[in-house]
């Protein structure tokens, strides 16, 4: 006879999901499970719809990252009318990475400095009601600030590019339908509502030295913290360089030992497969050659730092040494990492941001190309939570009949399952009293992954939480309601 802890929904992460805890007649844990209770269906209703407009329907599955999805969607739409990335114009290409890490600066701000910071500065222990962007900024109210400014630059990128910060419009099939201006592009350059580009890359640094000096205070809860051994996914560059936009898959074992050695993006299918659960609409995608137990891989910042050889723009690369020198350039399995992870790429997003700005490329005029139509496209992009794999294929009259997307979370739906394991392993077993505390360090674990679990917004106010314990016999002991 077991009993059951249910934490339901998680908070402060994007969409909906649930935990429970399974304990013996002696309180000691015996499995805890993270569960998907939402089902979408994209991969379905974008079937009989016609390939154009894939980037535009995909995008609906976030109001966080939309530009990922129609991004990875633009990108395997290319394919199917016969343009490869190579293939697009110098402009196109330049305005599209520049939408992108856009997104991933301001997607990074919202995680770090909205849901997760609130957890660092005031502790596991802390009432819920004070664990909250709000009381960041009464507290910390210049870190606060230049979060909510941080974020506020990413989005405006995006507007100036896709016409609107949220479900925009901006690539469309081999290409993009607009340029920018040079009046959009000097508004970046300059201080205005928003810090300029070279301001937000001196905020991104102090950041950067936020974590680190935090790190020195709280190493020993931050390094052990939800720690396991994991395999890790990322795309790279031709030199094995941080790459967000295009590159190879590379995937490493917990030891730096490849996995997958930086394989083209259209080879994927062969190399992955995903498996189910009777408790989760979410799938669990591994490496065919390792198997459903061992082809599991992390992915998102810390697992892209921990994949590359280098980060191409030099302040981000420096630190970079740093936090690979922590752990003596082996791959870092510390969960807790990855918010030092994150705010890295920040920095490299804000640095490359200044590049594509400064180049007249993203001012021209030749934004279309177009080849000879294909049957199907794949195209995959590193989203801010990691790896997202669109994959569409076409009949004759252009409809699309198949549709396959494996999105950042999906693949960090068995580290995020070990995560919460290991915290009902290490902080709920045989404990005589579950505290508020307890639970909000199990959420703590899911939520530095910045899990989309439905790829849906996140209702402020609306996160009721709903405990309750069971004894070994099924009896109700104790029941809670959080508002």
């Amino acid at each position: 006879m077991t009993s059951k802890i249910t934490i339901d929904p998680v908070t402060r992460v994007e969409g909906h999901g649930k935990v429970t805890v399974h304990l013996d007649a002696e309180g000691a844990v015996q499995d805890a499970f993270f569960h998907i209770v939402e089902f979408r269906g994209f991969e379905r209703f974008v079937q009989g719809r016609p390939y154009w407009e894939a980037p535009v329907l995909v995008q609906r599955l976030c109001g966080i990252c939309p530009v990922s999805h129609h991004l990875a969607a633009a990108k395997a739409i290319d394919q199917i009318v016969g343009i490869d990335p190579e293939d697009l114009s110098s402009t196109a290409t330049k305005l599209r990475r520049l939408l992108h890490y856009g997104q991933v600066l301001q997607s990074h701000a919202l995680h770090f400095f909205y849901l997760a910071s609130p957890d660092l500065l005031f502790g596991f222990d802390a009432p819920p009601e004070k664990r909250n962007v709000a009381a960041v900024a009464v507290e910390h109210k210049e870190l606060a600030t230049r979060g909510i400014l941080m974020r506020k630059f990413g989005q405006e990128v995006i507007r100036a590019i896709a016409g609107k910060k949220i479900h925009g419009i901006a690539a469309v099939p081999g290409g993009v339908h607009k340029t920018f201006t040079l009046q959009e592009r000097d508004y970046f350059l300059q201080e205005n509502d928003t810090p300029s580009i070279d301001t937000l890359i001196q905020w991104a640094q102090e950041t950067v030295n936020f974590i680190k000096s935090y790190h020195d205070k709280h190493y020993q809860w931050l390094d052990t913290f939800a720690r396991y051994p994991s395999g890790h996914l990322g795309l790279v560059g031709p030199a094995g360089e941080l790459e967000l936009y295009h590159g190879r898959l590379r995937a490493i074992d917990a030891n730096g030992n490849k996995t997958l050695n930086d394989i083209p993006n259209n080879a994927y299918i062969k190399y992955f497969a995903e498996g189910v659960a009777k408790w989760s609409y979410m799938k669990f995608p591994y490496l065919k050659h390792l198997g459903l137990r061992d082809g599991w891989n992390r992915v998102g910042p810390l697992a892209r730092l921990n994949v590359c050889d280098s980060i191409p723009t030099p302040l981000a690369h420096k630190e970079w040494v740093e936090f690979r020198n922590y752990t003596n350039g082996k791959p870092n399995n510390s969960t807790m990492h990855s918010h030092w992870a994150r705010l890295i790429e920040i920095l490299y997003c804000a640095e490359v941001i200044k590049v594509l700005l400064e180049d007249d490329a993203v001012l021209g005029d030749d934004l279309l190309r177009e080849g000879p139509r294909r049957p199907e496209g794949i195209g995959i992009i590193e989203a801010p939570r990691g790896t997202l794999i669109h994959h569409y294929q076409v009949d004759e009259k252009g409809m699309i009949t198949k549709c396959n997307l494996i999105v950042s979370t999906t693949h960090n739906n068995e580290p995020m399952n070990r995560a919460v394991r290991w915290v009902a392993q290490n902080v709920l077993n045989k404990q005589p009293r579950i505290t508020e505390a307890m639970l909000n360090e199990v959420e703590v674990a899911i939520r530095a992954y910045d899990p989309c679990l439905s790829c849906a917004t996140h209702a402020l106010g609306k996160m009721p939480l709903h405990l309750e314990v069971f004894d070994h016999e099924g009896n109700l002991l104790d029941e809670r309601y959080r508002n």
